[in-house]
């Protein structure tokens, strides 16, 4: 956490400078008539003046130097004179502490890297960690990596526009050299075409790196990793690589002071009334789009799903039965479905949720039955004045940087999909302590759902099923599932990254 601000208050003191104390006054008093003679007129004049001026200079001398030796030897006689001629004492406890920069790492340079990362804030996340750990085993230069500004979202927001750039560069000088532009003499070879653009092999471990990238680099100078989702390994790699990737996701990429303020003055106002329940409802339209989930759309929405799917050539899937993925637990719940979810795990109807999302495909009326049951539904748009988040409203990954923070500070964090942000924060809060984090069971879930509707589950036996299917589901330790040439399917590494996690009844060590 960023610490407040401090103010420096000073005593009031009477304005010495200005004061009568400091008046300096010479008075030549003749009392004998001067003859009007041209020599008798201008000698007297010049002795008044230069009589003045070395008096001034003896004083002002004088002066200085009780003053250098008051802040030499700390006398007490001086500690009472006004602030135009001394600097005021500092409380010590009050200045700002000195920020102690790692040395920095010396290597022989192989190349410079460029990196454009693709898709929403927390895919880009765990990109950017995975790039700085790559970088540093290749003992390359980073260039602070490039935003996705032309996927759905359209945000325009650059790196520092959400991150503290800065602090990303010198917290991690140590590991890596990092940039924010190339040099110009490289640049100037970019421009000229004298550099290489791929998109590297999805799930790589770092062989791969070593044996096609780090020779490309030593070619030419400068590679380009035009994507960036997903292209490093779960498993299979060194620890200290690991180690290096939960770094930069716990500390090195810290969001701007104005992120960080806003989530701050968001979980504040939720403090005051209690705890929260932070849930990632991704009932959103791109995402039932992108995945095909259309389960309790009428006909009009389901048309203009596909439609939206069908627009973006990036989504390769494009006829896809709904019904089915849902009951492979492959879709996000809807608010329906959540609500009964929420009833049924025992959850207070009078907390507070906070929706840690966009705008809720279908609106207000969707949301009528989970606003019904857990009246306390807030948003950062209710508990904020607009003003407050003007800033913010066009820009979807500072946003979303904001329902991240409120997230990890959350009592509880459940996400209806196991989306890019719902791993991320999953991963975050086990690093905060194992933080409680509902982890749903979307496939066993929906057959529950769906026997409770259809008769052959009375509440009572819903209920007590949905808590027995998720009491080992709520983010405790456990060891990551590793499943061998199947990486989508086994564990993700920013979701649990047990290499970095200090389990609580262990004693305390570094990560």
């Amino acid at each position: 956490m960023i610490p407040k601000s401090m103010v420096l208050r000073w005593p009031k003191e009477k304005d010495y400078c200005e004061s009568e104390g400091i008046k300096m006054e010479l008075k030549v008093l003749a009392t004998d008539r001067i003859e009007k003679h041209e020599n008798f007129i201008i000698r007297p004049r010049i002795k008044v003046w230069m009589t003045r001026a070395i008096a001034i200079v003896v004083l002002w001398t004088s002066l200085l130097q009780l003053i250098a030796l008051g802040e030499l030897l700390g006398l007490s006689l001086l500690k009472g004179m006004p602030h135009c001629f001394s600097t005021p004492a500092v409380e010590k406890d009050l200045a700002p502490a000195k920020v102690l920069l790692p040395p920095k790492r010396t290597y022989r340079n192989n190349g410079y890297l460029l990196v454009s990362c693709n898709g929403g804030l927390n895919q880009m996340r765990a990109a950017i960690c995975d790039m700085v750990a790559i970088a540093r085993h290749l003992n390359v230069t980073l260039i602070v990596p490039e935003l996705d500004k032309a996927s759905f979202w359209a945000d325009s927001s650059d790196f520092k526009d959400i991150f503290d750039v800065d602090h990303f560069i010198t917290s991690l000088r140590d590991e890596v050299r990092i940039l924010k532009h190339l040099p110009p003499k490289v640049k100037i070879r970019v421009e000229k075409g004298l550099s290489y653009s791929m998109p590297p092999i999805s799930w790589s471990n770092i062989s791969y790196y070593e044996n096609q990238v780090l020779p490309l680099l030593l070619k030419h100078k400068v590679v380009h990793l035009n994507r960036t989702d997903a292209r490093l390994a779960n498993n299979g790699l060194p620890a200290e690589i690991q180690k290096l990737r939960c770094r930069v996701n716990f500390n090195a990429l810290r969001f701007t002071s104005q992120i960080e303020e806003l989530g701050r003055r968001i979980v504040k106002v939720l403090r005051e009334k209690g705890p929260f329940v932070a849930l990632h409802l991704r009932y959103e339209m791109d995402m039932l789009a992108f995945s095909g989930c259309a389960h309790g759309c009428d006909s009009k929405e389901e048309e203009e799903l596909r439609r939206m799917r069908y627009e973006y050539p990036g989504w390769k899937e494009k006829v896809i039965n709904s019904e089915l993925k849902r009951k492979d637990g492959l879709c996000p719940l809807t608010p329906e479905e959540t609500s009964l979810v929420l009833t049924a795990l025992g959850i207070d109807h009078n907390v507070q949720i906070y929706i840690a999302a966009g705008e809720i495909y279908g609106g207000e009326k969707r949301m009528e039955s989970l606003l019904g049951d857990f009246p306390n539904l807030v948003r950062k748009e209710t508990l904020l004045e607009p003003s407050e988040l003007m800033y913010f409203q066009n820009h979807s990954s500072q946003m979303a940087a904001v329902d991240f923070l409120v997230s990890l500070e959350s009592d509880i964090f459940i996400p209806t999909y196991d989306g890019n942000m719902a791993k991320v924060v999953e991963g975050h809060r086990r690093f905060l302590g194992f933080k409680k984090t509902v982890l749903l069971d979307r496939r066993l879930l929906v057959e529950l759902i769906d026997q409770y509707y259809n008769g052959l589950l009375s509440w009572d036996d819903f209920s007590t099923a949905v808590k027995e299917v998720h009491a080992n589901r709520m983010g405790s330790p456990r060891t990551r599932v590793i499943i061998p040439d199947k990486p989508k399917e086994e564990d993700y590494f920013y979701a649990n990254p047990q290499e970095c996690l200090q389990l609580l009844d262990e004693p305390l060590k570094n990560t």
